[in-house]
């Protein structure tokens, strides 16, 4: 009865999830606030007031028609906003054409690989890599290959990337900043990658789309620039979700917008707004679409996130852990202190820590801490992280 797929996929499940779970054991038996749960990147700060004061505005008596059908791709006027916003952050010219409103940036993701993938189609990813990109490709037949990025900084390494791209190759995601390092790609690695592509594709007689996923590029830290992968590459598609930078995770508000200087640009803009009406997702969620078209500006106070990358760093690294100072996102993705990360991930209970192993996301011999959570568990989870390394360092 149980799609044989669907069945491999499950047990091969979210490491990530699987943590989550056990932390919601080990709260019925300790107590939430002995318990550190740094698993999932659900932002503990709310919204921004003028988001909330904007949502009880739109729900208002006098106000009519949010909740109701509009084209797949989204409302007119709130494409237009979302266009000149794009158009100003990332110095391309963007028209609302160009632009899709999708249910989240994993929402945005199927709709673009629904469109561009064939059956046995490779797609590049840099590991570490957010897991669920392998599941989302192979929900429509493709295939991931892992590109190992340069250890030192954690970013693309161009040799090893080289030797992977194939006649197969459909597409390369980039995740910066990155989950689960929080290293944001310096320009010139990406123009590297570009002139790389260019050779590639006259090699092959192919064309392959970038595909940017920029869930965390509002939060960045110490004057840190994000380059514009619609400026760098020509073949481009940005996705994006206010998940992070709204703290609306649970809303799955998002959109995808289209380098117009795509190959096909029209007749891939059609496939992208059919692919959004068949897999069901119909359009982005009404209310939400409305709400983001008056916030493009607001963000969450990234000094709250500041605050607690330095403090969970600066205390990490004085007991010993080894970690690359994230640029952006809200993760540290420090070096495992034994050998076998999932074993090591399994240690930290002890202490009532749940973290992510690095395997989890194609990068053994490390772990993740996503630090969206509370200061005070930060504050608390300390003594927790400082007996672990004595415990694993001796």
């Amino acid at each position: 009865m149980i799609s044989a797929k669907v069945a491999k996929d499950v047990k091969n499940g979210s490491g990530i999830r699987a943590m989550f779970e056990e932390g919601e054991r080990l709260r019925g038996i300790y107590g939430a606030d002995k318990v550190f749960d740094f698993t999932l990147g659900n932002p503990d700060p709310e919204p921004p007031e003028k988001v909330r004061e904007v949502i009880k505005r739109l729900m208002s008596d006098d106000v009519v028609g949010v909740h109701k059908y509009m084209s797949n791709a989204g409302f007119p006027d709130v494409r237009e906003k979302v266009a000149k916003s794009i158009s100003k952050e990332k110095d391309v010219e963007l028209a609302a054409e160009s632009i899709v409103m999708t249910c989240g940036a994993a929402g945005g993701l199927h709709i673009i690989l629904k469109s561009i993938i064939e059956p046995d189609d490779e797609v590049i990813v840099f590991a570490p890599y957010f897991v669920e990109y392998g599941f989302y490709v192979g929900n429509y037949g493709g295939k991931i290959v892992v590109v190992e990025c340069d250890k030192n900084t954690f970013e693309p390494n161009i040799e090893a990337l080289e030797n992977k791209i194939s006649k197969k190759t459909k597409a390369i995601i980039i995740n910066s900043p990155n989950n689960p390092t929080g290293v944001v790609y310096s320009e010139e690695i990406l123009t590297k990658i570009a002139v790389l592509l260019e050779e590639k594709e006259k090699e092959f007689g192919t064309d392959i789309c970038v595909i940017s996923d920029e869930p965390y590029n509002k939060l960045i830290y110490d004057g840190v620039k994000l380059p514009s992968i619609l400026k760098i590459f020509k073949n481009s598609i940005l996705g994006y979700s206010f998940s992070k930078s709204l703290s609306l995770p649970g809303e799955r508000i998002g959109f995808i917008a289209v380098n117009p200087r795509i190959k096909e640009f029209e007749f891939l803009m059609d496939t992208l707004i059919f692919s959004n009406r068949v897999l069901g997702y119909v359009n982005a969620p009404s209310l939400f679409q409305k709400v983001i078209a008056e916030v493009m500006d607001v963000t969450v106070d990234v000094e709250v996130y500041q605050k607690r990358r330095d403090l969970l760093y600066n205390e990490l690294i004085r007991m010993g852990y080894t970690c690359i100072k994230p640029q952006g996102a809200f993760y540290l993705f420090p070096k495992s202190l034994l050998p076998d990360d999932a074993e090591f991930v399994k240690r930290a209970l002890k202490y009532n820590l749940l973290i992510v192993p690095g395997k989890s996301f194609g990068c053994p011999g490390y772990f993740r801490i996503a630090y969206c959570s509370s200061i005070k568990t930060i504050e608390n989870s300390l003594p927790s992280f400082e007996a672990l390394a004595k415990e694993c360092l001796g």
